[in-house]
């Protein structure tokens, strides 16, 4: 395999989740760098010239709160790291990331099988606690976890673990123009669309029961956070929207090997 970093995304004020998470990769003997996460809980949504409250009223049916920006610009920021570097591939773990096995003695065996299979591939969601519209490629046992690495048609929410090819990370920084959605809704909202994102299942990272400090907003909870009217309407949309095209993308896959 070629040589892949690990990256985790900390807030500055979170020492102690940043000891918790060494202590778990250490578990693995993983090394990593830590990337300053992007505090949005202080932001003013109204002067963010990135913020496209307008098309997340339309997509989202709500306005998004300071934590999801934060979110989503602590992941270009650690995109733009990774590709200033000479690695080949980038794991990202936020800081509750809680890995089931060894993640990179699992990529070790998947990433060349993913190499032949779809050379263009962006993006892997190793932390999903959800799976539908895939279609199953291969499969690897790690310590004592299985898992079948899939092509995730309706890609998966959360980004607590994923995995980057340098392609992915340049399309998704070269196709960013404002933020109209959390991060991982975005995810979906693209790779659904232009295919290329894979999972694992089970996955082989879940979360710990810390809350989000990333996400965490001014006593305002994001769900509830100016949902306009047809906030249901939007959501059921979005997903019945998403699905239709994971359900034509799955029919149309056809993997290289």
């Amino acid at each position: 395999m070629q040589s892949l970093e690990t990256y985790v995304i900390n807030l500055d004020s979170s020492s102690s989740r940043l000891q918790e998470i060494k202590d778990r990769l250490n578990t693995y003997g993983l090394s990593f760098q830590r990337v300053s996460a992007v505090d949005g809980r202080g932001l003013d949504l109204e002067t963010l010239a990135d913020y496209d409250g307008l098309r997340a009223g339309r997509y989202m049916g709500r306005s998004l709160v300071g934590g999801e920006i934060g979110c989503y610009r602590s992941h270009l920021k650690v995109a733009e790291q990774f590709l200033a570097s000479d690695a080949a591939y980038a794991l990202v773990l936020e800081d509750d990331a809680l890995p089931l096995c060894n993640p990179v003695e699992l990529l070790a065996s998947a990433l060349p099988d993913l190499e032949r299979a779809d050379p263009d591939w962006m993006l892997i969601n190793i932390g999903n606690n959800k799976l539908k519209i895939a279609t199953p490629l291969s499969r690897y046992t790690v310590g004592t976890h299985a898992c079948e690495l899939v092509a995730a048609h309706y890609f998966p929410m959360t980004t607590s673990a994923i995995v980057w090819s340098r392609k992915g990370a340049a399309e998704f920084l070269a196709q960013h123009r404002t933020i109209f959605a959390p991060v991982d809704n975005y995810f979906r909202y693209w790779l659904t669309r232009t295919g290329h994102g894979y999972s694992f299942w089970p996955s082989p990272v879940t979360t710990t029961d810390a809350a989000s400090d990333i996400l965490a907003s001014a006593g305002r909870s994001r769900k509830t956070n100016k949902r306009k009217w047809y906030y249901g309407l939007a959501k059921q949309f979005r997903l019945f929207q998403d699905k239709l095209i994971a359900s034509a993308k799955k029919r149309a896959f056809h993997p290289k090997a």
